[in-house]
């Protein structure tokens, strides 16, 4: 599950606030499908839900589920990453996690060029169309500058 392999501050990588609260939910769809007695699945769609609303959340959980699945299938190496319960490592990130953020910052951003690279770091070097279709389609959806107000759940307010 976890590796300290290759660790860097999350902070480090230049993430907007969307793709670093991607991270937990990640975490959380690998640790499922690594221990599939976890229901981790289960946290990552509340995680979801609760960082950007139901309305918002749920579907990013979904994309990101696929993702997931998709990575693991392109890799004969394991996915390096960090359990989400540990909260000494929680503003860390392995390189395996960062490549799979870089990627999809890339890939939100139409940034071809780093977008292909970062797919090779992710997937071992293979152009997996399955994870390039995935990201791709997590991308179009929340895109950059479509996401930019979802850093954090929706918050009421008392007008007076």
């Amino acid at each position: 599950m976890s590796a300290r392999l290759s660790e860097a501050a999350l902070a480090a990588h230049g993430f907007d606030g969307f793709e670093k609260g991607l991270l937990p939910v990640l975490r959380q769809f690998f640790l499922s499908y690594e221990r599939p007695d976890s229901q981790a699945w289960q946290h990552a769609y509340a995680v979801a839900a609760e960082r950007w609303g139901e309305t918002v959340g749920l579907p990013v959980a979904q994309s990101l589920m696929k993702l997931a699945r998709a990575v693991l299938e392109s890799r004969e190496d394991k996915f390096r990453f960090i359990d989400s319960l540990d909260m000494e490592q929680r503003g860390m990130a392995t390189g395996d996690e960062a490549a799979l953020l870089r990627m999809l910052h890339h890939m939100r951003r139409d940034q071809t060029a780093q977008a292909r690279e970062a797919v090779a770091d992710v997937t071992c070097g293979l152009m997996d169309p399955h994870v390039i279709r995935a990201g791709l389609a997590f991308a179009s959806r929340f895109s950059a500058g479509q996401a930019a107000g979802m850093g954090e759940a929706p918050r009421l307010r008392v007008v007076a």
